[in-house]
């Protein structure tokens, strides 16, 4: 990656601040930073200019996951109180012309792709979705075995919960238990975003549908939660593997990406691609 010469000497003006940034957007499909997923091609830094271009694993990739993904990067980048401008650029996809054009513009994407049918926030907020119930099933797992009983599981509350660096603290019937927190606190990023968990007297743990779980049921929303979480693996790992298809095993910078290991998805596919469908691209 290029930048300017003022990040030899750890100026925060520069790129590894922009890349940190871009760390956030997250591919909508895979829940994954667009940095870890190695999309990135360059980062270019001139004074408060940005320029960044990133490529996806298929030219085909859904448009509607494209504009996302380039939009919050542009939002992210421009937050930085330096930055006056940021400029992205999609390479290598059937609509890069479209996509780079219009966020630069600052078009919507109804303006960029009339024809569409609908808009990215409906995609937006199904996927949003499919992360909440995909990380609600580890967290739930976690609880159940540190000793929590299903009953107590689907009576907490957000407020019954605190996580503290590498803790979390759960009220459950006058008892606290500590687990690890890592779970628990993705799961609340991921609940809050969807919007079904805001405050403090709302319950934690819903069914897929957003409603209440009752205790008998509970199992039955693991496993329904758990295509949810196949479903995102298995799109991983398809998206990892056209991913070095296109750039090489090492990735497009030349830097290995072992991060993601698809094979833990092996003879699941009719069972992912049998659900959630809505913006399945690659």
């Amino acid at each position: 990656m290029s930048g300017s010469r003022s990040d030899a000497g750890g100026d925060p003006r520069g790129t590894p601040a922009v890349r940190e940034r871009l760390d956030r957007v997250e591919d909508p499909e895979l829940a994954r930073s667009i940095v870890e997923l190695d999309y990135i091609d360059a980062i270019e830094v001139d004074g408060g200019r940005v320029v960044v271009r990133f490529t996806l694993p298929t030219a085909w990739c859904s448009p509607a996951f494209a504009w996302m993904m380039a939009t919050d990067a542009r939002d992210e980048v421009e937050a930085l109180d330096w930055v006056h401008t940021a400029r992205i650029e999609l390479c290598d996809h059937m609509h890069s012309a479209e996509i780079t054009t219009g966020v630069n513009a600052r078009d919507g994407f109804g303006e960029t792709f009339p024809d569409a049918d609908g808009d990215v926030a409906a995609v937006r907020a199904a996927i949003a979705d499919k992360a909440r119930v995909s990380r609600q099933r580890e967290a739930v797992r976690v609880l159940l075995d540190a000793g929590a009983e299903p009953a107590q599981v689907v009576s907490l509350v957000r407020g019954d919960l605190t996580v503290a660096e590498e803790e979390a603290h759960v009220d459950v019937g006058g008892l606290s238990l500590v687990v690890d927190a890592e779970p628990i606190a993705d799961y609340l990023d991921r609940v809050t975003t969807s919007g079904h968990v805001t405050a403090a007297d709302d319950t934690l743990f819903l069914t897929p549908e957003g409603g209440p779980i009752p205790a008998e049921e509970l199992d039955v929303v693991q496993k329904r939660s758990r295509l949810a979480t196949v479903n995102m693996g298995g799109q991983g790992a398809v998206c990892d593997a056209l991913h070095r298809a296109r750039h090489g095993p090492d990735g497009p910078d030349g830097s290995a990406n072992p991060s993601f290991d698809g094979s833990a998805y092996d003879g699941e596919v009719d069972e992912f691609t049998s659900t959630w469908t809505l913006g399945d691209d690659d």
